[in-house]
């Protein structure tokens, strides 16, 4: 998967960093119990009404507000209540949210015998905003737009999948051809044409390059200040940019074709570009406005959660969640003495995972990782610990296979980190890293650069360091997002951004990521994610350190608190207010 396109795997870096702002890119966190806890927040239980003004008040704004060029998975949170598209996320708390459900068409797609194909029905009396239908013409004419090079931004898969994708530049310069691989034959059929089998195919539907465009309504990159609403509601006012967004209700909306969708609010007043503590201040307060608000990008960090703790009233409104993330160790194989698969797994054993979580905010931020992929049966998940280090190292065990290598005096090295204050590739990682291995007689020394140089330099193919701190997120929930960017050898980038920090070319886990795709069984998919995993991680290319947590505070006349395994956060379209 992802194997022909550059473009992907440079867009998948700005994914990871809106995972981080928002909790989910696309490209969800829970208890420690595995049990999603978002329904302990305030309000997930008890009556629901429509009515009432949602606020919601963001650091990042909605920028782009245009489905071609928005990068988001399972629809999105905010452009999910305007955009419906093919396929879409479950509503539910936890491992069931994770799964892909019909949106706009009537199941999650019909696959041929090589899973070549993804053939879809539109529903019946599907509308918008201004009361004409929505046809399988304008779900086609959406993608299209999509790969107009003035409407970038959005997630590259279809550039990499479609046939003919690689090459078609939009139908602003097609003449009125359109991409011959999307095959409109009636008003409610659609059917896709792949260059390579995807049995994830149901996935990438649900991403809004999917929301169908009227083609007469088109206002090329003028589109996103009034695109015209299949969901719920509909766009009154943006401005700056999405700094400032109004939603009302789209009253030729059908509940009856959406079973998604709750709708409870009249209006969404969304406010973007405040500092995080403010936000998470003025949620507390709940004070006028503020008690029927939320946020879709802002987490607790840990003073607010110690302040929090001490308050039962504001403990309750506080929901979990978890996203498929992983933050880890990466080394480059290239570059001595990690060309040596004992001193790999000297510093495997090595680590002190307890001070690394202490370092990313502690135990309610961050669970402990052995496995690349996350633990949620979405992603595959299959248990494993090759090194095991205990919760704080086993510098012994390091020591022995440092002398079996040939340093039995020890080594000195070189970790590369952000000097980014984001508790996951910053300096209090870094540091908790380097007093762990001191222990094993390795002395670590830190090069910190700024988040942008270090994003440059860990990704650059002829640059990448030996040894460097890395994340990585998942544009939906399951393996095959995780485990092909990052040790598909068909996508070591020479000449841009290159996320297979190890230059992992093994033609058999080639095979394997191929032989995966094919499934359409996402559960049989899921158990050879996971086998997959456990193999690579036999050589030590990475040491996994931690899976982040997401902790989010809501109003106090909030209700309907909804946090899936796809996303992690509280799901917007599932709240009500007083």
């Amino acid at each position: 998967m992802f194997r022909h396109s550059h473009i992907s795997r440079r867009l998948a870096a700005v994914t990871v960093s809106l995972v981080l702002a928002g909790g989910a890119a696309a490209c969800g966190p829970k208890g420690s119990d595995g049990e999603s806890s978002g329904a302990a927040a305030s309000g997930a239980t008890g009556q629901q009404q429509k009515g009432g003004t949602l606020t919601v008040l963001n650091n990042e704004p909605q920028n782009d507000f245009d489905p071609a060029r928005l990068y988001t998975s399972g629809g999105g949170n905010v452009p999910s209540l305007v955009f419906r598209t093919l396929t879409t996320r479950n509503r539910e708390d936890g491992a069931a949210g994770a799964k892909v459900v019909p949106d706009l068409a009537t199941d999650t797609g019909k696959a041929n015998a090589d899973a070549t194909e993804w053939t879809y029905t539109l529903k019946d009396g599907l509308k918008y905003e201004d009361g004409t239908p929505i046809t399988t013409a304008d779900i086609k004419y959406g993608i299209e737009r999509s790969f107009a090079a003035e409407l970038s931004g959005g997630a590259p898969y279809l550039r990499d999948w479609l046939v003919g994708g690689d090459t078609y530049q939009g139908p602003y310069k097609d003449g009125g051809k359109g991409l011959d691989s999307i095959v409109v034959p009636d008003a409610k059929t659609i059917t896709f044409k792949l260059r390579k089998p995807e049995g994830e195919f149901p996935f990438v539907a649900t991403q809004t390059q999917f929301a169908p465009v009227p083609k007469a309504k088109d206002t090329g990159v003028k589109y996103e200040e009034h695109p015209i609403s299949s969901g719920p509601y509909k766009v009154v006012k943006n401005e700056n940019d999405g700094e400032r967004l109004t939603l009302e209700r789209n009253e030729n909306w059908d509940p009856k074709t959406d079973e998604e969708r709750k709708a409870y609010p009249d209006k969404i007043d969304v406010r973007s570009g405040l500092d995080s503590a403010v936000i998470n201040q003025r949620l507390s307060t709940s004070s006028g406005a503020d008690a029927a608000a939320i946020t879709t990008d802002t987490n607790l960090g840990p003073a607010e959660l110690a302040q929090i703790g001490a308050d039962k009233n504001l403990a309750a409104r506080v929901g979990t969640g978890h996203f498929g993330y992983i933050n880890y160790l990466a080394f480059n194989p290239k570059v001595a003495p990690f060309d040596n698969p004992k001193v790999r797994q000297a510093i495997s054993y090595a680590i002190n995972r307890t001070s690394v979580i202490n370092a990313a905010g502690g135990s309610a931020l961050a669970e402990p990782a052995t496995t690349f992929l996350p633990e949620r049966e979405a992603f595959g998940h299959a248990a494993y610990d090759h090194f095991p280090a205990g919760k704080t190292g086993d510098p012994a065990k390091a020591k022995q296979l440092l002398a079996e290598a040939g340093f039995k005096d020890g080594l000195t090295i070189t970790l590369t980190h952000s000097t980014a204050q984001n508790r996951q590739t910053s300096p209090e990682v870094a540091t908790a890293v380097q007093q762990a291995l001191a222990a094993a007689g390795i002395t670590v020394k830190l090069e910190g650069l700024e988040n942008n140089a270090f994003n440059e330099k860990r990704w650059d193919v002829k640059n990448t360091p030996g040894f460097f701190l890395s994340r990585w997120g998942a544009d939906w929930p399951s393996g095959a997002p995780f485990l092909a960017p990052i040790f598909d050898g068909r996508q070591i980038v020479k000449d841009g951004s290159n996320y297979n920090h190890a230059q992992l070319d093994d033609p058999a886990v080639n095979t394997e990521i191929d032989e995966i795709a094919k499934l359409t069984d996402l559960a049989a998919a899921g158990k050879r994610w996971g086998a997959l995993d456990k193999k690579i991680g036999e050589q030590a290319l990475d040491v996994p350190l931690f899976h982040p947590v997401y902790k989010r505070l809501v109003g106090k006349d909030v209700k309907g608190v909804v946090i899936s395994d796809w996303t992690g956060v509280l799901d917007i379209s599932q709240v009500s207010v007083k």
